[in-house]
Parts: C-alpha cells; structure tokens; sequence
C-alpha cells in the first residue's frame, strides 16, 4: 500500500488507507451491538438508526449518502475511513478516535465529539454548525470551506490544526491556546475567547480591529 499525504504547509495531512482491491457491501447491521467491528466496507445510500453502543470499531470503510439517526456511538474508533455527502447530525460520538478519516461535503449540525481524539483528519466542504469538540485533541487536522458556526472547541488541544475559509462566528474557544493558529482566512464577528488565548495567533488586520470591540478596547484616533 502506497501511503499518500495532502500537503497544508507544515505538515502532511494522511489520507486513509482504504482497500486496494475493492470494497465489500456490509451483509450485517452496522454498530449494532457495543464492541462490534466492521472492516473493508462500502456503505451507500444507507441508514444506519437508533443505535446506542461504546466500543466498536470501524477500518476501512468509504461511506457514500449514508445517514446517522438517533445514534450514540461512544468511544467509536474510526480508522482510514472516508464519508462522502453523510449525515452525521446530531450524533453522539464521546470521546471517539479518528485516525486517517476524510469528511466530504458532510453535515454534522449538532454533532457531539467531546472529548475526542482526532489524529490527521480531514474536513473539507462540510456543514457542522454547532458542532462539539470541547475537550478534544486535534494533531494534524484541516477545516477547509466548512462552516463551524457555534461550534465548541472549549478546552480543546490545537496541534497542527488548519482553519482555511471556515466560517467560525460565535465558535466558543475559551482555554484552547491558539498559538500558530492561522485564522486569517476565516469569517467571523464574534468569538468565545479570552485574551490569553490569543497569544500567537494568527489573524488578518481587519480581525485585529474587530477584536478591540470584542474585548472593549478604545483605539483613540
């Protein structure tokens, strides 16, 4: 197997690793049972329902116009997967570990990932308004044209992390240190932010301007 890589400036971001030689249709129900595992699958036009486990684990898998209802999949373990035009809203995901997962043209409106490890992960063109992450561990990740309105990073630990034209108005990102964080690129009019956690951020000149505002400073002319 080849390993591939997307480059984002200072890191190779690693593609999954999905089989060579053809995936296989899933013949039973997926994640319906905790610790269950599924491998080398391709799950289409599909709807997976009211599923409540912990555990299970998830390899190789390309998902493509599949949607997620009513599921709370704790500590789900997802490794080289991509998830093509999904819907994940609203789906309860605590403290799961991605690792190698693609997200493309995705809803995750109201999707919950808190405490969630994520390791070379890939959100690209995706809808996740609301989304939480608070208290999450990101390494080599990329936001790219996804809006993330209201989303919550509170607490979150930003390693090598990419925000690239995401729209981030009212994202909550109190106590995460964004340092070497790049948000040029990003929409905004208002964060959940403290001075602190500025510190070596990286922001356009209008951004500056509108951070006097948010925290109450007077630029005297």
């Amino acid at each position: 197997m080849v390993k591939t890589a997307i480059g984002t400036g200072k890191f190779k971001l690693e593609k999954p690793r999905l089989a060579e030689a053809g995936l296989e249709q899933p013949v039973h129900p997926l994640f319906a049972d905790s610790g269950s595992f599924h491998e080398n699958l391709l799950v289409r036009e599909a709807a997976v329902e009211e599923r409540n486990t912990e555990r299970s684990v998830a390899e190789r898998i390309l998902w493509q116009h599949v949607t997620f209802t009513d599921c709370r999949l704790d500590r789900l373990e997802l490794t080289d997967c991509r998830f093509e035009n999904c819907d994940l809203s609203n789906i309860r995901l605590d403290e799961a570990v991605l690792h190698r997962v693609e997200f493309h043209s995705c809803k995750l409106v109201g999707a919950d990932l808190s405490g969630a490890v994520l390791r070379n992960v890939l959100f690209e063109d995706c809808q996740a308004d609301y989304v939480s992450f608070r208290f999450g561990s990101f390494k080599q990740v990329k936001f790219s044209g996804s809006s993330l309105n209201h989303a919550d990073l509170y607490r979150s630990e930003l390693s090598k992390t990419v925000f690239e034209d995401v729209q981030l108005d009212k994202a909550q990102l109190s106590g995460t240190r964004l340092s070497g964080i790049d948000l040029s690129s990003c929409e905004f009019h208002h964060l959940g932010v403290e001075m602190e956690d500025l510190k070596g951020c990286i922001i356009a000149p209008a951004q500056a301007i509108l951070f006097t505002r948010i925290f109450g400073l007077v630029v005297k002319e």
